[in-house]
């Protein structure tokens, strides 16, 4: 998870300059969309994987394919290169999140679990602190491609340590009961979803005809689709597993959003620093991991589905702040804050829905959950993020200055936090 998290920090601030570089500007939003859309994608297969034969192959696979993927980028010779090496990437990291969470949820007992996945959440604090700046000074005095090729240098020896000690393991599948009537997804069912979401991603990037008929056609696919890869009831928010499949996708869209819309909003239209933002995105990560051993260590005896509730309502504040910091009578501070407060609801918000989705799966079934909580994160945040997009995009059109665009788009946040208050006791373990 540490390896993972540094790849991926690292790596995001240099693809606006491999774009340009590659003369594929235009594509760049594809290319963003491309490693959410294979990570969809590498949860279903990871999570299909883990329930048929233990999760330690899918893991040991996702970890050398992370490093591959990483040659692939860095010697791109054109933009649709990177956008496979990001494909590529998705997958690998869909892969490895989904089978550590089927592993933990089989060699952990039930009252460890918080505990591990604090760990796994305090990972992503050094690659905060460090990834971002460092790739930002290794583009600018070399090459990005640099910082790829670096990567795959410093974690190809401890991805090949993983995979041995992987192999040296003795935890395996548990078999399903004969009474289980979870569904396991076709890998065309598994595409066809992938495909929509990086559909989706991109028509939502502009507005123009062309960009709309890609998010039709987008979410067609996944309106069509999607249900076959979740757990029956889902869309209903039915009691146990349904309910906490659903919660995840949410909250995971609210924050997301958040995420991708208050630096965009500090930049273009309050005039902040790249600095303010970097402070954001690092006070966020350390929030997060914060909140999330909080939640493992002083609230470990607290029903999770309370703490779904509580994180569901700071997130709800953390979307007030980033309305109030579109105003110019409002420091840009607010509308940055607004990320650190987003971070302290998931921190409490994630972790218990994971126990939560692990408590709910019927035996040998763990990697069938964890694949649908991947999901449902993945199409969360491209059916928020594109309502959004769409409502900015709605309002820059008319005329409107960018902070009733933005103003607009955070407002319409409030609707999924209000929503995963509403539900979360349909989540709650008996």
């Amino acid at each position: 998870m540490f390896l993972t998290g540094f790849a991926a920090l690292a790596v995001v601030p240099t693809l606006p300059t491999a774009a340009q570089d590659l003369n594929g500007v235009s594509v760049f939003p594809l290319v963003a969309g491309c490693f959410v859309a294979a990570s969809l994608l590498g949860g279903v297969l990871g999570g299909h994987w883990a329930d048929r034969a233990g999760a330690l192959r899918p893991l040991a696979a996702g970890v050398v394919l992370a490093v591959a993927t990483l040659l692939v980028s860095g010697a791109s010779t054109t933009i649709w290169q990177l956008a496979a090496g990001r494909f590529l990437d998705g997958l690998a990291g869909g892969m490895v999140a989904v089978s550590i969470n089927a592993a933990i949820g089989r060699a952990y007992p039930e009252h460890l679990r918080p505990r591990v996945l604090a760990l796994m959440s305090a990972c992503w604090i050094v690659p905060s602190l460090v990834g971002p700046p460092l790739a930002g000074l290794v583009v600018e005095w070399w090459s990005w491609r640099a910082v790829f090729f670096g990567l795959a240098a410093l974690t190809v020896l401890p991805a090949l340590a993983v995979v041995a000690v992987l192999r040296r393991a003795s935890w395996s599948a548990a078999r399903p009961q004969s009474g289980d009537r979870l569904p396991r997804p076709a890998l065309m069912v598994a595409t066809a979803v992938s495909l929509g979401a990086a559909l989706g991603q991109y028509g939502v990037s502009g507005w123009s005809m062309g960009h709309l008929l890609f998010a039709a056609g987008g979410f067609a696919l996944l309106g069509v689709f999607s249900s076959r890869l979740l757990p029956p009831g889902t869309w209903r928010a039915a009691h146990g597993l349904p309910a906490t499949v659903l919660l995840c996708g949410l909250g995971s869209g609210v924050f997301f959003t958040l995420e991708a819309y208050v630096p965009l909003l500090l930049i273009t239209d309050r005039g902040a620093s790249p600095v303010v933002v970097g402070m954001a995105f690092t006070g966020a990560a350390v929030a997060w991991a914060g909140s999330s051993w909080v939640q493992g260590r002083l609230l470990e005896n607290c029903p999770r589905h309370r703490l779904v509730v509580a994180g569901a309502l700071v997130q709800a504040t953390a979307v007030a702040l980033a309305v109030a910091g579109t105003l110019s009578a409002t420091p840009a501070y607010t509308a940055a804050s607004a990320m650190v407060v987003a971070a302290v609801g998931m921190g409490m918000y994630a972790p218990s829905l994971t126990v939560l989705s692990l408590t709910h799966s019927p035996p040998g079934r763990q990697g069938y959950a964890s694949s649908a909580m991947q999901t449902t994160q993945n199409l969360g945040q491209v059916t928020v993020l594109g309502l959004s997009s769409a409502l900015l995009n709605t309002c820059l059109s008319a005329g409107s200055v960018d902070a009733v665009g933005y103003s607009a788009a955070f407002g319409i946040l409030l609707a999924p936090c209000s929503l995963a208050a509403l539900l979360a006791a349909r989540a709650r373990s008996m």
